[in-house]
């Protein structure tokens, strides 16, 4: 069985509704976007740790961290994960350096 980004959201949104003394999701919601945003970095910056001083299953491991927290944030400020794919299908039709510079400039 594949477990997808999609599925992923989809337990985000059912585990938001639950009480936070079952759900890790809400209390995480529930202690705000600051905190959210704040888990979310400390993740990123054990991935990158892992990238290049750990193996591949802590590296595994460490990535599913970031996706599930970049998730989190994501439902607290109410983004949806098509968007966010919408965003990167826009993207595929120029470079990405053409798409990098035209960020800088605006």
């Amino acid at each position: 069985m594949t477990f997808t980004l999609n599925d992923l959201e989809k337990r985000i949104q059912a585990r938001a509704q639950e009480s936070a003394e079952v759900s890790y999701t809400r209390k995480l919601l529930d202690r705000g976007i600051l905190h959210c945003a704040k888990k979310l970095g400390e993740e990123a910056v054990e991935a990158a740790i892992a990238a290049v001083g750990e193996d591949q299953s802590r590296m595994t491991g460490e990535a599913a961290d970031v996706l599930y927290h970049l998730l989190i944030v994501l439902h607290a400020r109410g983004i949806s994960l098509s968007e966010v794919e919408a965003e990167l299908g826009a993207r595929t039709r120029q470079s990405g350096l053409d798409e990098k510079a035209s960020r800088k400039s605006g």
